[in-house]
């Protein structure tokens, strides 16, 4: 049983996601969370008030909130209903990081899975704030979904790495598991102008291909040039179906998270984007 996280702010990026979600496990008997925090909402224009005004309007945002949520259940189950599929909805009085960390850790939840962008989507910003702070700061896979991005079946993986990351077994478990259901080709992308490895990086490429028995993995190297610059282009002359990185210290993600916007190093997410974490849990 998985145990999948979707957070909500009732976009149509949102509500993408979630299909995309649906579409994904369609064959997988499934726990979907559906969780909308408002803190934001409340903290916003109400700061100011007394005391007696924030709780009533605390009260019904929440309640408009559990409303919405209920509507969406309602309307999967009434269209695409999936006997393997289970809703369950929730309201959290929480910043969106926060919130999410907080249910990760009480459902054990196995994957989130969100927009790239909200309500205030702006087209020329590749990823909207709150998917950014989700990749930096929650401790558990995450799955972003372009807007534009029609689903498919992940059957051409591509996984950009130095080999410099010592990964572990359980990191890297999401991503066999979903190579073994779609049978998918693993294209392990090195930006290099040297073939050559280092001991520990032969090491670590070797446990690479090791922990990912259902994969077919292969290694690909190309010159150097900017990282961001070269992952977009390898996914669109290749066809690629969905890109995965490893958000860990000194990691192509930390570099690209850690810039002032990620679009002044160009990474546009035209597939579905995942990132593992390289933390403890």
């Amino acid at each position: 049983m998985k145990n999948i996280l979707i957070p909500t702010d009732f976009s149509s990026n949102a509500a993408h996601a979630l299909s995309y979600a649906l579409n994904l496990f369609k064959c997988e008997r499934t726990n979907f969370y559906l969780l909308h925090a408002y803190a934001d909402q409340v903290y916003g224009p109400f700061k100011m008030v007394d005391n007696t005004s924030f709780l009533s309007q605390k009260e019904v945002i929440k309640k408009a909130s559990q409303n919405l949520l209920d509507k969406m259940v309602g309307e999967i189950i009434e269209k695409k209903h999936n006997p393997k599929h289970q809703f369950e909805s929730i309201t959290s009085f929480d910043s969106l990081v926060d919130g999410i960390n907080d249910f990760v850790n009480e459902k054990n939840i196995d994957l989130i899975i969100m927009g790239t962008k909200g309500k205030t989507a702006d087209k020329k910003i590749s990823f909207g704030s709150h998917t950014v702070q989700v990749f930096k700061y929650v401790n558990c896979p995450v799955l972003a979904i372009p807007d534009n991005f029609e689903y498919r079946q992940p059957k051409k993986i591509l996984f950009p790495t130095a080999f410099m990351l010592p990964y572990k077994r359980r990191e890297l478990k999401l991503l066999d598991i979903l190579a073994a259901q779609f049978k998918s080709q693993i294209q392990t992308l090195y930006i290099s102008d040297f073939e050559d490895l280092s001991h520990r990086q032969l090491d670590n490429k070797k446990f690479l291909e090791e922990s990912l028995p259902n994969g077919m993995v292969s290694f690909i190297r190309t010159a150097v040039k900017n990282k961001a610059v070269a992952i977009t282009e390898y996914i669109s002359t290749h066809d690629i179906d969905l890109l995965v990185m490893v958000n860990s210290r000194h990691s192509f993600l930390e570099d690209m998270l850690y810039k002032s916007t990620i679009d002044e190093i160009g990474l546009t997410p035209i597939v579905p984007f995942l990132v593992m974490q390289n933390l403890s849990r």
